[in-house]
């Protein structure tokens, strides 16, 4: 498996095959803005929970492993998630400018200089920072 270079890109890559696959989990190596992601997610409603697992012999760094939530008709609570900032191209957005994912029913998730938090918290805290992804 090669590094990727877009850690963030990775995450919403995992989780779109896990759907994809039906898998109830989804293990990815975990970082700081991944954990917060994972909580936002959660918050939101789109996960059912997310856990941090210790280093162990398989894996050398920590674990996120995410749970993901279906509908009784196994439909996903994510229909989808799309990178906004990408290492190659930054997108950051004023507090007035931050973007409304589907007219207010999708989630922005924003990386402040008061932390990652949603795009609708981020209007009313009025601050802005980098748009990291979109998930509807």
């Amino acid at each position: 498996m090669s590094a990727s270079t877009d850690p963030i890109a990775d995450f919403l890559t995992r989780i779109r095959n896990a759907i994809q696959a039906a898998h109830e989990t989804v293990d990815i190596p975990s970082s700081r803005l991944k954990v917060e992601c994972a909580r936002i997610l959660s918050e939101q409603g789109y996960i059912d929970g997310y856990s941090t697992e210790a280093p162990n012999v398989d894996h050398p760094g920590e674990i996120l492993r995410v749970r993901l939530k279906y509908t009784t008709d196994r439909r996903s609570a994510i229909s989808g998630l799309k990178r906004v900032s990408r290492p190659g191209r930054r997108t950051y957005a004023g507090s007035t400018e931050i973007p409304r994912v589907l007219g207010g029913m999708g989630t922005a998730i924003v990386s402040t200089s008061r932390g990652v938090m949603t795009g609708h918290e981020a209007r009313n805290a009025g601050v802005g920072g980098e748009v990291v992804a979109h998930i509807w």
